[in-house]
């Protein structure tokens, strides 16, 4: 069976979390095509903070590419490639949300949109959260927190209102614990 094969990249733009490519393509039929493709170069992680009465913490933030709000689990991308992603977990629900967690737990590895992009996002359960300060945001940042029973987020998922790939995964991985 013959396959895709790239012949090319071309570096299109180099950006501060991502670069853009494109990448020429030969088909089986042996045609050429142009395809894009988004190199994440930190990768990230995701946690699902559970609070001690089984409500999970959700993050609320504008969301440039889709031009609205969303709601998500706190999630971010490591500080370099070579950064253990727990460690990236623990900061970024520390910084999102002004907890910390005593239990953790990888719950599962994604690659979010693997049709143009190889953005890899490590999901971790966190639990035991004891509120420890006031968020620390970046400057740019402006979220605010709200805690969901798992049935109203499967609610909220299947109603088509929350769609973010990360966030649905974590929720529905960790229904199924």
């Amino acid at each position: 069976m013959k396959h895709v094969e790239r012949v090319n990249r071309t570096l299109v733009h180099a950006g501060s979390i991502v670069d853009v490519y494109q990448d020429e393509m030969v088909l089986p039929d042996g045609k050429h095509e142009n395809w894009d493709f988004v190199s994440h170069r930190m990768g990230a992680a995701a946690v699902i903070p559970v609070l001690p009465d089984g409500r999970i913490l959700l993050v609320h933030q504008y969301r440039p590419a889709l031009d609205r709000m969303t709601w998500e689990v706190p999630a971010g991308a490591r500080d370099a490639v070579t950064e253990d992603t727990l460690i990236c977990a623990k900061r970024e629900l520390r910084e999102e949300t002004g907890y910390e967690a005593s239990e953790w737990k990888r719950l599962l590895s994604l690659k979010t949109t693997v049709a143009f992009c190889n953005e890899l996002i490590d999901v971790y359960l966190a639990k035991n959260l004891v509120k420890v300060g006031e968020q620390l945001l970046d400057e740019a940042e402006a979220i605010e927190l709200k805690a969901f029973t798992l049935d109203e987020l499967k609610e909220k998922i299947y109603a088509g209102e929350m769609q973010d790939s990360k966030t649905v995964s974590a929720i529905l991985a960790y229904a199924c614990l």
